[in-house]
């Protein structure tokens, strides 16, 4: 009884919690109202994806067709196309660039020089900074197989005919996961870093004494230690493998390899936008939304049966 009571006690109506945090809400007031109307109040068109949308009639007003640009979504020939060039990109940008910002984390930890740290940590966060708009320009620039600095060293130094690598089948996939690599990178050390300041210095200290080396240390105090953050970085990372960013590839892309740039975001832009079909590129959207949601529950429930953590 004693115990019902002090818990009814302990609760606070809402009214009470508002008056004593108010600035709290206040400053909470522009970024709930952020998500409201540009992340919540937009689902609201997801009805056009079961519709022949036209601005002229409406959402209340425009012909309904049920699953019909389902339909076509799936039996077109560029679906399973824009899917595989989504999801290989994806794949390989997680395969090749996910354990980058730990290492550097890592590394940047043990240095002992702090200006060293210093600079080293502002070139690895410039990029992070810069729109695609630049960092294409400046990629574009480096790998041009006439006057890029890349084709000039390849050239000069090892005897290789020049490469265009913006224009490559196979190389330019490599090129996307490596500039994304570059630009993400100094971004996810600051996360890794920001971990491993809050493990203990006693564990490591209890290592030492235990005669456990540098890398003994990563092995047995560090990594384990960044396990939770790793976990929860690798759930996140996994809800975006069905969207590849708009932008790098936009930039990056030419007609001469379309057949493996092309990706859903920048095939909703050219159809959607540009075509003016709306119902068919929000079923697109629709889908591309369902999948992540599944595979963000997927991973955190193999997470949870395998390490005992996860996002919830």
């Amino acid at each position: 009884m004693m115990k019902n009571i002090s818990k009814k006690g302990n609760k606070r109506p809402l009214i009470k919690d508002i008056r004593r945090d108010k600035w709290l809400y206040i400053f909470l007031t522009p970024i709930m109202a952020y998500f409201v109307i540009f992340k919540y109040l937009p689902m609201l068109g997801t009805i056009m994806a079961f519709q022949n949308f036209k601005f002229s009639t409406g959402f209340f007003e425009s012909e309904w067709v049920g699953l019909e640009h389902f339909k076509r979504l799936f039996t077109g020939k560029n679906f399973y196309m824009i899917l595989r060039n989504t999801l290989l990109l994806n794949a390989g940008s997680v395969l090749f660039g996910f354990p980058v910002p730990i290492i550097l984390a890592i590394f940047l930890n043990e240095v002992k020089s702090r200006t060293f740290k210093k600079v080293t940590q502002s070139i690895m966060y410039l990029p992070h900074f810069m729109s695609w708009v630049v960092l294409g320009g400046i990629l574009i620039g480096l790998l041009s197989p006439s006057s890029g600095i890349i084709n000039h060293i390849l050239k000069n130094v090892f005897g290789i005919q020049p490469i265009y690598f913006m224009g490559s089948r196979f190389w330019w996939p490599i090129t996307f996961i490596i500039s994304g690599i570059w630009q993400g990178a100094g971004w996810g050390t600051i996360i890794y870093l920001a971990a491993i300041t809050g493990i203990d210095p006693q564990l490591y200290e209890a290592a030492r004494i235990d005669g456990a080396g540098k890398l003994k240390q990563i092995r047995y105090v560090t990594l384990p230690c960044l396990k939770s953050t790793i976990v929860v970085m690798l759930i996140l990372r996994m809800g975006s493998m069905m969207d590849v960013g708009f932008e790098q590839v936009y930039v990056m892309m030419n007609p001469a390899v379309r057949d493996v740039s092309e990706v859903i975001s920048t095939y909703v832009y050219r159809v959607g936008i540009e075509g003016a079909q709306y119902s068919y590129t929000t079923a697109i959207g629709l889908f591309q939304s369902a999948v992540s949601c599944i595979l963000v529950y997927t991973t955190n429930r193999i997470s949870k049966k395998v390490n005992g953590e996860g996002l919830w």
